[in-house]
């Protein structure tokens, strides 16, 4: 994100291809900012998008057809040339490994009515969601409800994200089949990729890329629960990585590798507007280190793994120790179960006397 002046008019020479705009208007004095505003495009080669900056409202608008093309026609004559500032071709490659699954269908399919993605229209939702004491301080950080403007657009709807349960629920099975069905979400992977995704991988790991961008660039409370619901539901398949789905965990393992890998670089924090992405929030105790704990100990300990899905989780494992300091190293053990030292989700082991008897 850069700041603009009065003469800027937008940019030029954008690749073709799916892109994310965002912006955020400031008080006189630079110092205050209003809530971000963001929104997918598909651009065509050496097609124009218009959007005309609306002062009252303080965000883009769409223009009628017969003023675009008015516009448009200037740009392509060079009117606007000096004014237009170039696309920043170095973080091209960056964006690409961002959201190579994000397709027109993708965006068609979960953008919002109207295409704004903005934290303003998301109180209600944010509010009806369970959330966790991180997402609390998430959505304190990102001012959520406490705008301004916030209050004419709360009743907007938010994005169109698939519905991710965090129980399975299932009539006419035994208890024990029931605890193996939210043990492994591999049978719910499957029938969500059947019933929601039309049996397509890409279009779930479409979903990821798009929430995961919405959240960090957009700044979208909403986009991080779903962000976290589908993350959740793939590290948590026992069955899927070893048989039934391994070419999708490769492919969602160099997704989420290279999410935190840009997310953690110091020197895009700036560029989202703010530090979201950094270990305030992806702390040794959240939900992300005890799922890739419990992820690496089955994956990289399993006999017959396929190479590529091995060579990703040994890069991403890398990733986190590296960045973000956590070990996943077994530093306990007790008649074969292990777990780590302070570990609160590790089962409770007491040691007997020899000569204490057992019942």
């Amino acid at each position: 994100m850069f700041s603009v002046g009065p003469a800027f008019k937008g940019i030029k020479m954008i690749p073709p291809g799916v892109h994310f705009v965002y912006y955020s208007s400031s008080s006189r004095d630079g110092k205050e900012f209003s809530s971000i505003i963001g929104f997918f495009i598909d651009a065509g080669p050496s097609e124009v998008i218009v959007r005309k900056w609306d002062q009252q409202e303080e965000r883009l608008i769409k223009l009628s057809e017969e003023e675009e093309e008015r516009y448009s026609q200037a740009v392509k004559n060079l009117e606007f040339d000096r004014q237009l500032g170039p696309y920043n071709l170095s973080h091209y490659e960056d964006w690409k490994q961002l959201s190579n699954f994000i397709t027109k269908s993708v965006i068609e399919r979960l953008e919002p009515i109207g295409g704004e993605i903005t934290v303003e229209c998301e109180n209600e939702i944010v509010r009806n969601a369970t959330k966790m004491p991180m997402e609390d301080a998430l959505g304190k950080q990102l001012k959520v409800g406490n705008s301004a403007t916030s209050v004419g657009k709360s009743q907007r709807k938010g994005c169109y994200y698939t519905s991710i349960p965090h129980v399975v629920k299932c009539k006419g099975i035994s208890g024990q089949e029931l605890t193996s069905l939210n043990l492994d979400k591999t049978q719910l992977l499957e029938t969500l990729l059947a019933k929601d995704y039309g049996g397509s991988e890409d279009l779930l790991l479409g979903e990821l890329q798009f929430a995961f961008v919405a959240f960090l660039m957009g700044q979208s409370l909403e986009a991080f629960l779903q962000w976290k619901s589908l993350v959740s539901l793939l590290f948590g398949c026992t069955e899927a990585p070893f048989r039934t789905r391994t070419h999708l965990f490769t492919k969602f393992i160099k997704v989420i590798y290279n999410q935190l890998k840009y997310g953690l670089q110091k020197d895009h924090m700036g560029e989202t507007g703010s530090a979201l992405l950094d270990d305030s929030w992806i702390s040794a105790d959240s939900f992300l280190h005890h799922l890739c704990k419990d992820f690496f100990s089955s994956l990289l300990d399993g006999s017959v793994v396929d190479g590529d899905l091995l060579k990703w989780t040994r890069k991403f494992k890398e990733l986190l120790e590296r960045n973000l300091g956590w070990e996943f190293q077994q530093s306990s053990a007790v008649d074969g179960m292990y777990f780590e030292e302070n570990d609160e989700y590790a089962p409770v082991v007491e040691m007997l006397d020899d000569e204490a008897p057992v019942v």
